[in-house]
């Protein structure tokens, strides 16, 4: 299942950092696919936080946003 707008949604903002929310009946592999989240990559900025709710388990990650590409990673 490719990504759904209607699944994403801003938990908090402030000083140019967005905490996201984003639920959906996929595994978290698919989930976490590089540039699954590229659609939206124009309201992403790197170093948001991102928690994930898939149908397997919930994980939480950092994105980054590189030549147009959302990945999310591990937070460090």
């Amino acid at each position: 299942m490719a990504f759904q707008n209607k699944n994403l949604s801003v938990i908090a903002y402030a000083n140019g950092f967005t905490l996201w929310h984003y639920k959906a009946n996929e595994t978290l592999s698919a989930l976490t696919t590089a540039g699954y989240f590229s659609s939206v990559k124009t309201l992403m900025c790197t170093g948001d936080i991102i928690l994930i709710n898939g149908s397997n388990g919930s994980t939480i990650k950092v994105i980054t946003v590189s030549e147009g590409v959302v990945s999310v990673g591990a937070l460090s």
